[in-house]
């Protein structure tokens, strides 16, 4: 890993997580949260104060250093345990069936086997237990996509972000059924726009 991904590219990371629209939905999907949960790709914990007091633990998987330190701040006011992991989510070191809820927002995109990493967010849910989610993706217009298409490359150098995958395919593959899914356009550029915001149980 070089110094862009490890010094500038979580910088950006985090100055980009705060914009309007993700800041506006964001509140959304933690707020649900119950019981043991496993936040994957935490970054700087902009999530961490949108959790319900009453949760249990919260781990925040991270393959990032940098980022799970600009998180230590949010943890230090939670009213719950926080315990950060460096990893990536393709190799979840939790037990199987040990979390109640697992939560996503806007990281399925930059995991680069992300079907490893739906298997192993399935593995560590218990029965009954939900995944809350809400990421950008794959367009149902055909000329965003061939937009997608085209930017793809650029984005995953850039910023390890593939912003065309079909994320409700991917998730329904991987062996969960929805319990609800929106897919609609969010505000922003609509290459980045089209947005997947729901729930799903293994």
């Amino acid at each position: 890993m070089g110094f862009y991904a490890r010094h500038i590219l979580p910088v950006l990371i985090d100055r980009g997580m705060r914009n309007k629209a993700m800041t506006e939905h964001r509140p959304h999907i933690p707020s649900r949260a119950t019981g043991r949960v496993l936040e994957i790709g935490i970054g700087s914990g902009l999530n961490i104060p949108y959790y319900p007091e009453a949760i249990e633990h919260l781990f925040g998987l991270e393959p990032s250093g940098k980022l799970l330190d600009l998180a230590g701040e949010a943890a230090e006011q939670a009213a719950f345990p926080v315990e950060f992991i460096e990893s990536g989510a393709e190799q979840i070191p939790l037990d199987n069936q040990s979390i109640d809820t697992v939560v996503s927002t806007w990281t399925l995109c930059s995991i680069p086997e992300i079907e490893s990493a739906l298997a192993e967010v399935r593995r560590v849910l218990k029965p009954g237990g939900r995944f809350l989610f809400i990421e950008h993706g794959l367009a149902p217009d055909p000329p965003v996509v061939r937009w997608q298409k085209r930017l793809a490359p650029v984005f995953r150098t850039l910023a390890g972000c593939n912003p065309d995958r079909p994320m409700d395919r991917l998730i329904s593959d991987a062996g969960f059924s929805f319990e609800r899914i929106n897919r609609e356009y969010l505000d922003g550029p609509k290459f980045l726009a089209f947005h997947y915001q729901g729930e799903a149980r293994p």
